[in-house]
Formats: structure tokens, C-alpha cells, sequence
């Protein structure tokens, strides 16, 4: 015997996308808090390079430090689950900020401004061999 699914209609009305969502409310939230996550650590980096006096500078600054390098390995790391490619890429972030304040203290070079150059420059060399080579290989054609 085959059961049959009978889909019933949503509690307020709406009905579902051809991608399986539905419109309303909340349903472009992740990319607005990407988008103020952006603004935000752009904004430490810019009052860190800046040396401002002002008391957003360090959580600012901080998002920057985690968010930057974050996104450069979330990149670099496409092939895998969603999950396990934040948690991955978050880690690897921690690590390269430790590192490079590990390598920035040994050489008595510390300074906040040196350590957002510093982590801007590594999550670049980071990001661009990522995106030259998901260019590369979305530009193939076949014959």
C-alpha cells in the first residue's frame, strides 16, 4: 500500500518558493547580518589603522582580527558541509591570530596597527589563489 502526501495549505497563507522557502519575514536575515558584519570589521580595521581614540575601536578591531581570515579559509574551503567548513574556518582564524602575534612579538614588532596589516595581508594571500582558481575552473567551457 502507497501512502499518499497530502500537503496542506500554511497557517498564514503563504505559500512556498520554487526553492522550497517561504516569503515573509526573516527570510533575507543572513545576508543582512553578513553585510553588518562587513560594515562592522571594516570599520575596526579602518579606527585600528587609524589609531582612534574611540572605545569601539577594540571590538571593532577584534571582529576584523576573527572575521578576515575567517572568510578567506570559509573560501579557500568550499568542498565542505556548511558546518564543518564555519567551525573549520573559525579555528584556522584563532590559529592564524595567534600566530601572527606570536611572530610579531618575538621580533618586538607588535603594535595593533602592524597586527590588522599583518592579518589583512594573510587573509588576502588567503582569499585570492581561492577565488583565481574558483574563476579558472567556472570559466571552462565544453565542447
Amino acid at each position: 500500500m502507497q501512502s499518499i502526501r497530502i500537503e496542506t495549505p500554511s497557517p498564514d497563507g503563504a505559500e512556498a518558493d520554487a526553492d522550497g522557502t517561504r516569503p515573509g519575514p526573516g527570510r533575507g536575515l543572513p545576508p543582512l547580518l553578513a553585510g553588518a558584519a562587513t560594515a562592522v570589521s571594516a570599520a575596526g580595521a579602518l579606527l585600528a589603522s587609524t589609531d582612534s581614540g574611540s572605545p569601539l575601536r577594540a571590538p571593532c578591531a577584534l571582529l576584523f582580527l576573527l572575521v578576515a581570515p575567517a572568510v578567506a579559509l570559509a573560501v579557500a574551503l568550499r568542498g565542505l558541509d556548511p558546518l564543518g567548513r564555519a567551525v573549520t574556518a573559525l579555528a584556522g582564524a584563532v590559529v592564524a591570530d595567534m600566530l601572527i602575534a606570536q611572530g610579531m612579538l618575538a621580533v618586538h614588532r607588535w603594535s595593533p596597527r602592524g597586527g590588522v596589516v599583518a592579518v589583512t595581508v594573510l587573509s588576502l594571500l588567503i582569499l585570492l589563489p581561492a577565488l583565481f582558481r574558483t574563476r579558472k575552473s567556472g570559466n571552462r567551457t565544453q565542447d
